[in-house]
């Protein structure tokens, strides 16, 4: 087994996720079968509990386990499907260690950081990345570790300590460490300065690790000089030194990676030179042309609570770029605070009111994502009562599924009451109810997690067309007959997993998270559908034309490329032209 570990250093939030997904990317581009493993140093069993604002969005697995939003990266990135295992986190470590003590797996001695704790690590370390990926029988070829935080940090000692040894164990030819470090540019003298680099390495290699490579992340790209400098005392080959300055669109950084030969590098330093072949990026170079060349807009406004932070909605805003780009638009995206748009606000800050109610009455589409609490739930309600007053296309998810219901029961049913019982368990009309699988009493891994499977009811509804709380069973023939319709449901049919509004151009709400599975290429058929219909074009995706073979349409497998000058629903000219084709899934 080949390893890449990937640590950070200087700051924290440079990007080291993005790093370990890229070079999955450049390296599967390779031939080469890859697996990813998040580190996270906290404390925290998962991080199902953590705040928005503290860690970013909480990314759910296939098997229902609660994870750390880089392996929403890595399945994106790499097209992977992975487990709770692929998430380390010392909450788990200290777990399985105590587990062991209390049935004396330890024969009695004392158990200590090293050898107990770190052995553990290394060995979950060893055995997930055996596991096998992408469908195929055997191990992957290359498991690609980030270390979460910053080289230094006190919680981290455990961990470089085992990756320390697993270096050792495994032998040089095995192991390459990649370091990814920021070169800042001090404003006064405008020079790219090294030093913050110097003391991380200087630091690294005082934990018993060694780096191959420096990935150095900057503004502008670095100068040659500063390579030369930091080859020079850091003692790294100025060739294994790469410059991952900014960019617009994080697709283009295995795009970035392959230029500066880093697979060259990686190659050598796990000798990979008779299994690893030329990297073949066309395909991730086509879509990044395509989405860098995108005009016309669509702008779509996420009504959420935790706008300040925008990864505490990642998956969310990747879903709707994925979508956004399949379609032929350039996303346009407006994070409003559901807070903002409630009365009390108006009353307290005018200012913000009114500007959070431009943006919505601004946008082409709305989203209403997940979240708990009663924070900013009115606000909520209310941009779903704008949306479907007014015709605007709409898709909540989750907790937006549930204000929905919760306003149309109000607004249609005349129940000013309506509710759920999360936020006033007194209500007369309980539109959402508390799921059996719920607990009161603890926070962690007690909700309905994972992928499950969902049964159309109605079958020529749009949602069906396209592909903790539940809906009150006891409410949905009153809520069916004024007009809303439950269009899939659980394979007990008590749970209602999809509502539509059927007389609506575009009016969906979903129980589950449809963004965890979109991915580049593959895009959640919800939020395709939510953009097409912000664009005034749904029917393009419900009734997709034949396809003919001449200028403006080129059918290449199962997507279609599109002139969107003409408009495919009527033959006629869209107004919002653009010059280039572009790829829109059918």
């Amino acid at each position: 087994m080949k390893y890449v570990l990937v640590t950070g250093g200087v700051v924290s939030g440079l990007g080291k996720g993005i790093t370990a997904s890229s070079i999955g990317v450049l390296l599967q581009s390779c031939g080469l079968r890859v697996t990813s493993i998040k580190i996270d140093p906290y404390l925290n069993y998962d991080a199902g509990t953590i705040s928005p604002y503290e860690h970013g969005e909480v990314f759910v697995l296939d098997d229902g386990s609660e994870v750390d939003l880089d392996l929403g990266n890595y399945e994106r990135f790499l097209g992977l499907t992975l487990n709770r295992d692929n998430n380390i986190t010392y909450g788990k470590i200290q777990k399985c260690v105590m587990d062991k003590e209390r049935k004396g797996n330890y024969l009695g001695a004392t158990v200590q950081i090293v050898p107990h704790v770190t052995d553990t690590i290394k060995e979950w370390v060893e055995r997930v990345a055996m596991i096998p990926v992408d469908g195929k029988e055997g191990p992957p070829d290359v498991c690609i570790i980030e270390l979460g935080g910053t080289i230094g940090d006190n919680e981290s000692r455990p961990f470089t300590d085992a990756l320390s040894q697993l270096s050792f164990s495994v032998g040089p030819e095995n192991f390459c460490l990649i370091h990814v470090t920021l070169v800042p540019v001090l404003s006064v003298v405008g020079e790219q300065k090294t030093k913050p680099t110097q003391h991380s390495i200087r630091d690294l290699r005082g934990l018993g690790l060694t780096p191959n490579i420096i990935a150095c992340r900057s503004t502008e790209v670095l100068n040659e000089n500063v390579k030369a400098k930091l080859s020079r005392f850091c003692y790294i080959p100025i060739q294994n030194i790469f410059s991952l300055y900014d960019v617009h669109n994080i697709w283009h950084i295995p795009l970035l990676l392959k230029d500066q030969k880093a697979h060259e590098a990686i190659s050598k330093v796990l000798n990979l030179s008779g299994i690893a072949k030329e990297p073949s990026l066309e395909k991730w170079a086509s879509m990044v042309e395509i989405s860098d060349n995108l005009h016309v807009p669509v702008r779509i406004a996420v009504v959420g609570k935790y706008t300040d932070l925008s990864d505490a909605y990642l998956s969310v805003l990747k879903a709707l770029l994925h979508a956004s780009v399949a379609f032929g638009k350039k996303l346009v995206v407006d994070l409003v605070s559901s807070c903002d748009l409630e009365k009390t606000t108006k009353k307290e800050n005018s200012c913000a009111y009114k500007a959070a109610w431009k943006l919505l009455k601004g946008a082409d589409g709305v989203l209403l994502p997940g979240g708990f609490g009663y924070r900013g739930v009115e606000g909520k309600i209310l941009a779903a009562k704008y949306a479907r007053e007014n015709s605007i296309p709409f898709l909540g998810i989750c907790l937006g599924m549930q204000v929905a219901v919760i306003e149309f029961a109000r607004s249609v049913l005349c129940f000013p009451d309506a509710n759920s019982t999360e936020f006033k368990p007194e209500t007369k009309h309980p539109c959402i109810i508390f799921m059996p699988e719920g607990s009161k009493t603890h926070m962690g891994g007690t909700m309905r997690l994972g992928s499950r499977r969902a049964y159309f009811h109605v079958k020529d509804s749009k949602s069906a067309r396209l592909v903790f709380f539940q809906v009150n069973p006891d409410m949905v023939v009153c809520l069916e007959k004024a007009g809303l319709s439950f269009g899939a449901k659980d394979e007990t049919s008590k749970r209602m997993e999809i509502v539509e509004v059927p007389s609506h151009p575009f009016f969906i709400g979903a129980q589950f998270h449809p963004e965890y599975k979109s991915k580049p290429g593959k895009v959640s058929p919800l939020f395709l559908g939510l953009i097409a219909a912000s664009c005034g074009e749904l029917e393009t995706v419900l009734n997709p034309v034949s396809v003919q073979q001449d200028n403006q349409r080129m059918a290449f497998g199962k997507e279609t490329w599109v002139d969107p000058k003409k408009s495919i629903c009527n033959g006629g000219t869209n107004k919002k032209s653009q010059k280039q084709l572009v790829r829109c899934k059918t």
